[in-house]
């Protein structure tokens, strides 16, 4: 499962229930323990601690952590969202338009506005 839409520690999509049954990864640990909601209020209401948290998605990618191990296990990857994955995503996707040949090239002002 992916968690990504709730925004803040008030607000969740998996309930703790799920959240406890499941192995925990996330995309930055400090960040989670404050902002993932799913996480915050899991803790909060005592059934998991931040060893709950099994790893970061980017140690599973280089194989540090290991991530699912069996078809029956529960993971959920909880994101919080960083600046570093959008600029990552945003030169994927740039660069198979290029690859590709697809979009166009859009200049966005540059120059000052009135008021600047």
């Amino acid at each position: 499962m992916n968690a990504v839409g709730a925004v803040g520690p008030a607000a969740r999509e998996l309930d703790t229930a799920a959240i406890a049954r499941s192995r925990l990864f996330v995309d930055r640990r400090e960040s989670a323990l404050s902002e993932a909601g799913e996480f915050v209020q899991a803790r909060d209401e005592g059934v998991i601690g931040p060893d709950h948290i099994q790893g970061e998605i980017g140690e599973v990618l280089l194989g540090r952590v290991a991530g699912r191990t069996a078809p029956e296990e529960i993971t959920v990857f909880r994101a919080v969202g960083l600046a570093v994955e959008d600029v990552a995503a945003a030169r994927h996707v740039y660069r198979r338009a290029v690859e590709e040949g697809a979009g166009s090239w859009v200049e966005l002002g540059g120059g000052r506005n009135e008021t600047g």
